[in-house]
C-alpha cells in the first residue's frame, strides 16, 4: 500500500470510531435523562395533593382548576358581549373573539375531564319574579366522573358559579367561592 492509500485506510477508521464514539455518548445521554425524567415523575406522582393556583382558589384538583378557568373565560367574555350588543351570546360560537375566548374554545365542548354545555335562556321565564332585563344563558361543566376532585359546575349570566359534587350543579347548589 502506498502512503496515500494508508491516510485513506486510516481517515475512514477514525470515522468510523468517531461516529460510534458519537452514537455511544446520545446513547448514554438518552439514558441518563430518562433516568431523570422517571426519577422526577416518581418524585411528584405521590404527591396528588392539589397546589392552588392562586389565593382563594376554590378548585379541588387540576381538573377543576382548568372547568372552572374555562368558565370564568366563558362569564367574561358574556359580560364583555353584553356591553358591545345590549344583549348576551346565544351560542358559544358567536362568544369566539370575545375577550380571550377563541374559536377553538367555541368548537368543542370536550374540555379535558369534563364537558362543557352551553344554551340561552330568558330570564324572566326562568326566574320568578326576577327582573326582565333580556335574554340570559346557563353555562355548566359536567365531569366525566364524579368525584372528590370532579364536582359538576353551573353558573348563569349573574355570573355566579355553584358547585356540586353529588349531582349536576345547578342555580341552588352551593355557590363555589
Amino acid at each position: 500500500m502506498n502512503r496515500i492509500q494508508t491516510q485513506r485506510t486510516f481517515l475512514g477508521f477514525l470515522a468510523v470510531a468517531l461516529t460510534v464514539a458519537t452514537l455511544e455518548t446520545a446513547e448514554s445521554s438518552a439514558q441518563t435523562s430518562a433516568q431523570a425524567s422517571a426519577q422526577a415523575s416518581a418524585q411528584t406522582t405521590p404527591s396528588t395533593t392539589y397546589q392552588p393556583k392562586f389565593q382563594g382558589d376554590p378548585a379541588r384538583s387540576d381538573s377543576e382548576a382548568q372547568a372552572l378557568g374555562y368558565m370564568r373565560v366563558v362569564l367574561r367574555a358574556q359580560r364583555e358581549y353584553k356591553k358591545r350588543h345590549d344583549k348576551f351570546a346565544t351560542s358559544l360560537e358567536s362568544l369566539a373573539g370575545t375577550g380571550s375566548f377563541t374559536k377553538r374554545m367555541a368548537h368543542s365542548t370536550d374540555r379535558g375531564d369534563y364537558t362543557a354545555s352551553f344554551r340561552p335562556h330568558h330570564e324572566s321565564s326562568h326566574h320568578a319574579g326576577s327582573k326582565d332585563d333580556g335574554d340570559g344563558f346557563v353555562l355548566t361543566m359536567t365531569p366525566k366522573q364524579m368525584d372528590a376532585d370532579h364536582r359538576s359546575f353551573y353558573a348563569e349570566e349573574d355570573g355566579v358559579i355553584h358547585g356540586d359534587d353529588q349531582k349536576p350543579a345547578d342555580q341552588d347548589s352551593p355557590k363555589v367561592k
